[in-house]
């Protein structure tokens, strides 16, 4: 019997490269949290417009990334974490520390004290947000179009509103920094984070053709108002965000009434038939006339 071939020797299973378009979204990640780092060390270095400016980059990147990681359907578990870590230090560290060092600080150890109430409040958001992606009971679709609670990358601009204004070369009011409304912006702010409010999301978010063109004009104005005077359009833009919080709690809150009231008609049993309504048994006789289903003449009688 002629002997078999021995088979070829396999090859050493070498590493597949990732592409560009799984390593873009946390690339952006990335440079979020080295903006938010940055943001640390010009608020150090006393250079509250370069520290303000790294925060809101690191907005703009952490709004970014998540939305190229679905259009390109790389999300990944890692990238969850994170985002999670960059946003907790870009925004819940960094916007901390500066109004620590530009108003806090004047109050001792209280000052400190209630700065650390921010990043914790940020935290324990970034934590919720974390378990609600792994819920085994997930929250009805119409719910995607709102957060709870207010985002972190909107708290840590909120939360900056009196350092924006006080940059401004166009507003003189030295109350901007002082420690009472500071504390009051870091608690008030992170309550705000942590609390159940139910807040708009531009994800879902979808703009009727009518008011299309209004919009694009709006953002125009911004866009030059920001290139202008951006220490004050900036705040008022935020400022206008908060208004806009008893109209997404109005708005989830019918929307809530609307699901339950179908589910209730749902679960409700079928309204019994003309049919299956008439009484029937062995004690009930039903007469018909004889020789046919019409009823008899009377005017014969």
């Amino acid at each position: 019997m002629a002997d078999t071939p021995a088979p070829p020797p396999r090859r050493p299973a070498t590493l597949r490269g990732l592409s560009i378009n799984r390593l873009l979204p946390n690339a952006l990640t990335t440079i979020a949290l080295c903006a938010g780092l940055t943001a640390i060390r010009f608020g150090l270095a006393g250079d509250y417009r370069s520290a303000v400016l790294c925060v809101l980059a690191a907005a703009i990147f952490d709004a970014l990334d998540g939305r190229i990681a679905r259009r390109l359907n790389v999300t990944s578990r890692f990238g969850a974490e994170l985002d999670s870590l960059s946003d907790f230090c870009a925004f819940g560290v960094a916007p901390a520390l500066l109004m620590y060092l530009s108003s806090m600080e004047a109050a001792g150890n209280l000052g400190w004290v209630i700065t650390l109430m921010f990043p914790i409040c940020s935290a324990m958001r970034l934590a919720r947000f974390n378990v609600g992606l792994t819920a085994d009971d997930p929250p009805p679709i119409w719910a995607s179009a709102f957060f709870t609670g207010v985002p972190a990358p909107v708290g840590a601009l909120i939360v900056l509103v009196p350092l924006m204004l006080s940059l401004s070369p166009d507003i003189n009011w030295p109350w901007l920094r002082h420690p009472i409304v500071g504390g009051g912006f870091l608690i008030g702010v992170g309550a705000l984070m942590v609390s159940r409010l139910p807040s708009f999301s531009l994800k879902k978010g979808r703009i009727p053709p009518h008011l299309v063109l209004p919009v694009l004009l709006g953002v125009a104005l911004a866009v030059g108002l920001l290139a202008t005077s951006p220490w004050v359009t900036l705040p008022c833009i935020m400022l206008g965000y908060l208004a806009t919080l008893p109209l997404s709690w109005r708005a989830y809150g019918k929307l809530e009434a609307a699901d339950r009231a179908a589910k209730a008609s749902a679960d409700a049993p079928p309204a019994p038939t003309a049919e299956a309504a008439r009484p029937s048994g062995p004690g009930i006789v039903e007469l018909r006339p004889i020789g046919g289903s019409d009823p008899p003449d009377r005017s014969r009688l």
